[in-house]
């Protein structure tokens, strides 16, 4: 993906060290980062796991590659050992506000019907559990009791994960069929570079990233270095002058904006004006 050049070999665990490399994908920088392989009781240290997981932790997305001619237990392994260490795959975080007090006691709150054993009985017992004895509890959706815990820890990271079955040339078409029932997968095949520009395309596209193009006054817009943004943050213009530069926003009168978000073309537009993917801005600064 990238061209860096990784330790491959026919035995496990040949990565030994992170090795960082650069994807070019539509006009985006992605940086990759090949992790080594995580153990059984990696999140408790054994293999210098802490060190591997807690540099999944920050990223963006996680691709565990699998080989596709081995147990799918490996697979559960991989996600226990990314649960024990607070990392929540392919979940968003709960509609829950915890809200904690110094008077008062325990609010309790539900906006939707709860089914799955959470009541003000268990969320009582639980912020007992952390020494918490005056808090307001409000639930916007239907949670476990786990799912409950994880907010009040507040450490958690929820993190989209891509299932990656590498050597799918040594598999029948039938095996293949039993893996395409999997969700979040892409099979592909690293020697031969079979699929890759569909697993480029995915990662793309649960990365939720938007490109925004810069258009000096007098001049075409700057197609080949745009702007990347996160769409799940709805971006604004001013996110935007943000990550070109700090002061940008100091001197910011308005912007002329092209594309999608706009009803005209161009449209003038503040700095609350929500972006939209391949949008082309022109920054007006103050006279």
């Amino acid at each position: 993906l990238t061209g860096t050049r990784s330790e491959a070999a026919a035995y496990e665990f040949t990565t030994l060290t992170c090795i960082p490399g650069t994807m070019k994908y539509k006009g985006a920088r992605i940086q990759v980062l090949d992790l080594p392989g995580i153990i059984e009781g990696a999140a408790d240290g054994k293999g210098r796991g802490r060190q591997v997981i807690s540099t999944a932790r920050t990223c963006n997305m996680i691709l565990i590659v699998l080989d596709a001619g081995k147990p799918v237990t490996h697979k559960k392994i991989i996600e226990q050992e990314l649960f024990s260490f607070g990392i929540r795959i392919n979940q968003k975080p709960p509609e829950v506000k915890l809200i904690k007090k110094e008077k008062g006691g325990i609010g309790y709150q539900e906006m939707v019907p709860q089914t799955k054993g959470m009541s003000a009985d268990a969320a009582r017992l639980v912020l007992k559990e952390y020494k918490i004895s005056c808090a307001e509890v409000i639930l916007r959706q239907d949670i476990t009791v786990d799912e409950f815990i994880d907010v009040v820890e507040g450490n958690r990271a929820y993190i989209p994960v891509l299932y990656v079955f590498n050597k799918i040339d040594s598999l029948t078409i039938e095996e293949l069929d039993i893996l395409d029932q999997m969700p979040n997968y892409v099979p592909i095949s690293s020697q031969h570079e079979w699929n890759l520009e569909e697993l480029m395309e995915e990662i793309w596209d649960r990365c939720n990233m938007l490109r925004i193009y810069t258009k000096p006054k007098g001049q075409m817009p700057d197609y080949d270095e745009p702007v990347i943004l996160h769409s799940e943050r709805n971006p604004t213009i001013e996110e935007f002058c943000n990550r070109l530069h700090r002061s940008i926003i100091d001197d910011f009168a308005y912007a002329l904006v092209w594309g999608k978000s706009a009803k005209h073309q161009p449209q003038r537009c503040g700095k609350d004006h929500v972006l939209m993917d391949e949008d082309i801005v022109q920054i007006c600064k103050k006279v």
